[in-house]
């Protein structure tokens, strides 16, 4: 049983997605950063000074009700998701690019034309 346990936790897939876990979870750190601190303050600045707060969570309605922590994450989310559709795009753009070489045909051997030579003349 530890044989095939380690035979199953060493197999390629399973250390790529290892891997991929923990990129994913340093990459998302970087993407969470620049939406809170960059782009967000940018986009917002102008509507939040209109409303004379300083952080879009302080909005509030009915006396508590904190409405604007919600449109946070909602706004986030959605910048979030067009950023990887954009990072998607440019791979899929990349591997068609890679694909779209054209392939130089091969030409057969001598032996392969005297032979496609003699099966043409027998034919006819």
């Amino acid at each position: 049983m530890l044989k095939e346990f380690k035979a199953f936790a060493m197999r390629g897939n399973v250390i790529d997605l290892a891997i991929g876990v923990i990129i994913g979870g340093a990459f998302g750190k970087i993407v969470s950063s620049l939406i809170e601190h960059v782009i967000t303050p940018l986009m917002l600045k102008p509507a939040l000074e209109a409303a004379h707060l300083t952080q879009l969570e302080e909005l509030t309605i009915l006396g508590g009700v904190k409405y604007g922590s919600f449109l946070s994450a909602v706004i986030n989310f959605v910048i979030i998701a067009f950023v990887l559709f954009l990072i998607v795009k440019g791979v899929n753009s990349m591997k068609k690019k890679e694909e779209a070489k054209p392939t130089v045909p091969v030409e057969p051997p001598a032996d392969i034309k005297l032979l496609t030579e003699i099966r043409d003349l027998l034919k006819k």
